[in-house]
């Protein structure tokens, strides 16, 4: 697999079309890291590490009736093409109603907290 953020983004997208309530993903401490922001925006319900050797991420989804609370992911920064943005040049997803994921020096943060720390970074993906 050569990209394992898009892959992630991937089988939570297709969980939410099928409306399955959980999502399990093989573990790595960036794939946690986004997951943990989507439950810290509340796009979703629940994110667990499962596991001693091989570890597992279990991500609970949220739905609004049948529709996934997540209408959209996309990924921006791929591994043949990187897109970093300066603090002053982070993206505001869906007039500020999304969430752009930034990888800076101090780890993964929102569009909205990296401005305010005034950090720049790595775009890696736009959710909404």
């Amino acid at each position: 697999m050569s990209d394992p953020i898009s892959d992630m983004l991937t089988r939570i997208r297709n969980a939410g079309a099928a409306q399955l309530p959980v999502v399990k993903l093989p573990h790595s401490r960036i794939k946690e890291s986004v997951a943990k922001l989507l439950k810290q925006q509340g796009y979703v319900a629940d994110v667990s590490v499962e596991g001693d050797v091989k570890k597992t991420i279990t991500i609970g989804l949220k739905f609004n009736g049948k529709k996934s609370v997540i209408e959209g992911l996309k990924r921006v920064s791929k591994p043949g093409l990187r897109r970093y943005v300066g603090a002053t040049e982070i993206p505001r997803v869906r007039g500020g109603l999304g969430v752009a994921i930034v990888s800076t020096s101090e780890g993964l943060l929102t569009d909205q907290q990296a401005r305010k720390k005034n950090l720049g970074g790595e775009l890696l993906a736009y959710i909404w």
